[in-house]
């Protein structure tokens, strides 16, 4: 098994565009198999007819861009609530300064996670609001990230397969009880939504689930193919994608401008003269500013939520930058070392948003540019883009809009990574929050 690691650029747009129909697969690894329903999750199903049409069903019914317009509502009204809710722990346990605790880490998660749910599933689970099922959504949030950790591991037995044979395979029987735990609830839901569907109740609109079902009512698939197995695995992996990329990159966001006072001070500036003090931030608002753009932008280049994309293999042989690349060749996109290139990226490991408003302002995110690909590119690039950045960016101005916030200890937040697939910031990020807006419209929703 060959693999081809990708650390610069030119052999990422060679790789990912030039050859991207050569390297349109997805190996079949150990821990991939019990996470994924025996790959018929698209994200890590092979190049063939049926990750085109769950790619192609996917991104109709939830991320195409008149899709994440369809539900923007529903992202913000998330948005709105949440930060209502925490307006109202605010007003009760604030101490003689006006300030309450707060960890962003955590909050940040919960957001996110109603935001996807209330779309995927109809209600949201997490907060005073929450129509129940939060302990079922904290055990996905804790199943999902412990699988990202296992796959970032990787599997020796993948590798040397007389680890499997001599029962050293301790990684993927966790994935397999991982998997159950994940099982058991899609479960639940899948049956809740058929029980609705059989009495009448089903309310498709914003409900993801409804929309996979509907699909295969009266549709015969082949022998091979389970709908309830498609419609969870495609659920599944609209909510791994989704959950802790976004939640990780807010949380980033907040580190880093907390450890840097001046962006932090220049996003609260704009976000005064774009928007003002007299309503709430909304959906126009946030093409108008730019700055805010950029520190997000800023943000996935030096803290991607993937560091090394998902491993993708060549199903045929190709030339790549000069070199033959035989079939079965995994190919390793490192992201943190292509956007963290210092021929392309003068103080590279510097927090500088303004690059994004003046050398690098045309730079986008979406897997043109293969100087920032945060989201990958080509045909396996993460279908979500659109639907991600929108939560990203609600989420944050919203935030910052609502609350004045200041470090807990004075001291540099801890920037230490964890290990693993998905680039998850080790500690909490515990910080003091007060009101920016008058009462009236933190009760507003």
């Amino acid at each position: 098994m060959f693999k081809w690691a990708v650390v610069n650029w030119e052999m990422a747009k060679e790789s990912m565009c030039i050859n991207d129909a050569a390297a349109a697969s997805r190996p079949e690894l150990s821990v991939s198999k019990h996470f994924s329903y025996d790959f018929d999750m698209f994200g890590l199903a092979s190049y063939g007819p049926y990750w085109r049409e769950m790619r192609k069903i996917t991104h109709l019914e939830l991320l195409s861009n008149p899709r994440v317009q369809e539900v923007k509502n529903i992202m913000f009204g998330e948005v709105d609530v949440s930060l209502t809710e925490l307006h109202a722990r605010w007003a009760a346990q604030r101490n003689e300064s006006g300030q309450i605790p707060v960890e962003l880490k955590g909050w940040f998660g919960d957001v996110v996670v109603n935001m996807l749910l209330k779309i995927i599933n109809g209600k949201r689970c997490v907060g005073p609001n929450a129509l129940g099922g939060e302990a079922e959504a904290k055990e996905l949030q804790v199943a999902i990230r412990e699988s990202f950790r296992l796959m970032g591991q990787g599997i020796l037995r993948d590798f040397i397969p007389v680890v499997a044979q001599l029962g050293f395979d301790g990684q993927v029987k966790a994935m397999e009880k991982i998997a159950k735990r994940i099982d058991a609830i899609l479960e639940g839901w899948l049956q809740d939504h058929k029980k609705s569907r059989a009495s009448g109740l089903a309310q498709k609109n914003g409900r993801f689930m409804d929309s996979l079902l509907s699909l295969y009512d009266g549709n015969e698939l082949p022998s091979q193919y389970n709908g309830d197995i498609i419609t969870k695995a495609t659920t599944l992996n609209v909510i791994a994608g989704g959950i802790e990329s976004s939640a990780m990159t807010l949380t980033w966001v907040m580190s880093l401008l907390l450890n840097n006072p001046h962006a932090l001070e220049k996003a609260y500036q704009e976000l005064d003269a774009v928007v003002g003090r007299d309503r709430r931030v909304n959906e126009s608002d946030i093409f108008k500013l730019n700055y805010l753009q950029a520190i997000i932008k800023e943000t996935m280049r030096l803290y991607p939520a993937g560091p090394l994309l998902g491993p993708r293999e060549f199903y045929k042989d190709c030339v790549v930058g000069g070199y033959f690349v035989p079939k079965g060749t995994q190919l390793i996109p490192n992201i943190w070392k292509i956007q963290t290139d210092p021929r392309v990226w003068p103080d590279p490991l510097k927090f500088k948003p303004e690059r994004f408003l003046t050398t690098h302002k045309d730079v986008d995110v979406k897997g043109n540019d293969f100087e920032l690909i945060p989201f990958g590119s080509g045909q396996r690039g993460c279908p979500g883009v659109a639907f991600g950045l929108q939560m990203v960016h609600f989420a944050l101005a919203g935030f910052l809009q609502f609350f004045d916030v200041k470090n807990l200890t004075g001291n540099t937040i801890d920037m230490s990574e964890a290990f693993g697939m998905a680039n998850e910031k080790i500690l909490p990020l515990n910080v003091m929050v007060t009101p920016r807006l008058p009462s009236p419209l933190h009760t507003l929703i």
